[in-house]
């Protein structure tokens, strides 16, 4: 395993799913009063900045990562930016089910790396 582009790919993986999760969901907060199509544009917007992270790290991971272990990487991470997202952005309730859906990403990601 690279070390290095396991890091490099993780972090830029992390930033851009910052932005996706954002572009996604904070309309629903942000924007409920406007029409569809703002929502839309400025969830556009933010996701050009995601697709400038999330590209390169697809692209450095597979240099030492499969397509399976990018993809499961990427589910684990998505879980891990979203859980913290709805809880301190959206102020949604936590859930017992964050920890059996995290115990589910850590079952996958056992047994696509070993």
């Amino acid at each position: 395993m690279n070390w290095n582009v396991l890091a490099t790919t993780t972090g830029l993986l992390i930033l851009s799913n910052v932005f996706m999760t954002f572009a996604w969901y904070a309309h629903l907060k942000d924007m409920s009063s406007r029409p569809w199509w703002f929502a839309a544009l400025a969830s556009w917007g933010i996701a050009l900045f995601e697709y400038l992270l999330q590209v390169p790290a697809n692209r450095i991971g597979y240099t030492a990562l499969s397509l399976a272990q990018l993809k499961i990487l990427q589910e684990v991470i998505t879980l891990a930016v979203f859980v913290p997202f709805a809880i301190f952005y959206m102020q949604q309730p936590l859930k017992l089910d964050y920890l059996w859906a995290a115990l589910c990403m850590m079952a996958a990601v056992y047994f696509v790396f070993r």
